[in-house]
């Protein structure tokens, strides 16, 4: 039937987009020296607190040939170091170039050239329904990819000071 070639077609098309954009998507692996709050000790002082490693994880896609790095901000807030691992096994340390911490984008740069990176495309351009692919590597399990629309444009009272969201449900 015509519905179900349309939607072998469709299945075919998010492969095909999911396997050209995939080597463009990040691990990202971070530590944090997290001093642990002083403990009362006697009546009159504290005793010193101990140091702990906090790891993180979390995923992002290259942006530029040359390294640039799109994330989410909780991904490398408080990170003394930022380690990025791709597809192809090479791993990078990177450096936090720029956080918005309210809206959770930051991003991040690893020294190396000629990446597969992914063009950012023209946002005035999406249209409500329009198909959506998220692909990620959450906790460093390996890539996923899942659909979803574009279920609105124009979204606001965020109480950020810059608005106008596009929102999805991927």
């Amino acid at each position: 039937t015509p519905a179900v070639a349309d939607a072998v077609r469709l299945g075919e098309a998010i492969s095909s987009i999911a396997e050209r954009v995939s080597p463009a998507v990040v691990s990202i692996r971070t530590e944090a020296q997290v001093r642990q709050q002083a403990m009362p000790f006697g009546l009159g002082g504290m005793e010193g607190g101990d140091s702990q490693v906090q790891r993180g994880e979390g995923s992002g896609v290259l942006i530029t040939a040359d390294g640039a790095i799109l994330t989410n901000n909780h991904v490398v807030d408080g990170a003394d170091e930022v380690k990025v691992a791709l597809q192809d096994g090479r791993e990078f340390t990177a450096k936090v170039i720029g956080r918005d911490p309210k809206s959770d984008v930051a991003v991040i740069k690893i020294d190396a050239k000629d990446l597969p990176a992914v063009p950012m495309a023209d946002s005035e351009k999406a249209e409500i329904g329009d198909i959506v692919l998220a692909i990620g590597n959450p906790f460093g399990i390996g890539q996923t990819v899942t659909t979803g629309i574009v279920s609105a444009k124009g979204r606001g009272n965020m109480g950020l000071d810059y608005e106008d969201f596009i929102q999805t449900d991927a």
